[in-house]
């Protein structure tokens, strides 16, 4: 082996052990609103929006130091919408509420200016990849002042990215496999993160039928988190 080789593999080797020793992991969560969309245009109705929570886990790989990193993570979260009509005084009230929950990959690249020996101000964006693996459906109806609940589990179809011909299908279901896009600002302070994100989804969620006057119904989840990054 020569000198060159060498003193290549010895670069490469203290390059891998300074990117590596200069990733970190931490925990994030927060507090999300949720909706769902209600035509082809991506429209939601903001009285329809749901809260639910996320939390997971996060990595942070530096590409280039206190300037951009790569930023993927393992989320559980909830999503969904409810629908309601009538109040008051009706004689009739209903109110519906899906919330679908999700293991979700966020897979996002960070952009960050520093403001501090400590700190710095960021934004982000990337695609996630969700899988459908928990959620209820409830009702409640209301009539001549009679109130009826009804609680049911949310159906989910066989789909995945590799298979066309899911034989599971219906339009009680939920696609299980999800797909989209995230754009977030935030702000780090030495270890703490917190910041502001919106996931538009660009899969459909119903299963069943996939034409052009039917192809709605994605879901749209504005979220709050904090975090720590060890």
């Amino acid at each position: 082996m020569t000198k060159k080789m060498i003193l290549s593999f010895a670069t490469l080797a203290i390059f891998s052990a300074s990117a590596m020793a200069q990733v970190r992991v931490g925990v994030k969560g927060g507090w999300n609103l949720s909706s769902i969309t209600v035509n082809n245009s991506g429209d939601v109705d903001n009285d329809k929006s749901l809260s639910g929570f996320n939390i997971g886990v996060i990595a942070d790989m530096p590409l280039v130091p206190r300037v951009l990193s790569f930023q993927p993570g393992v989320f559980y979260t909830t999503k969904g919408a409810k629908l309601k009509s009538g109040s008051g005084d009706d004689a009739v009230q209903y109110k519906f509420t899906t919330r679908p929950s999700y293991i979700e990959v966020p897979l996002n690249f960070i952009g960050k200016v520093p403001v501090g020996p400590s700190a710095s101000l960021f934004a982000g964006v990337g695609p996630y990849f969700a899988f459908g693996v928990a959620g209820k459906n409830k009702s409640y109806s209301t009539v001549g002042g009679v109130t009826t609940t009804t609680e049911s589990n949310i159906k989910w179809d066989d789909d995945t990215p590799f298979n066309d011909g899911d034989p599971n299908q219906g339009y009680d279901k939920y696609k299980r496999f999800d797909w989209g896009g995230n754009v977030q600002i935030g702000a780090e302070i030495s270890n703490f993160l917190i910041s502001a994100q919106y996931g538009l989804g660009f899969n459909k969620i119903n299963s069943g039928g996939n034409d052009g006057n039917n192809d709605k119904n994605k879901n749209r989840v504005f979220s709050v988190n904090v975090g720590y990054l060890f």
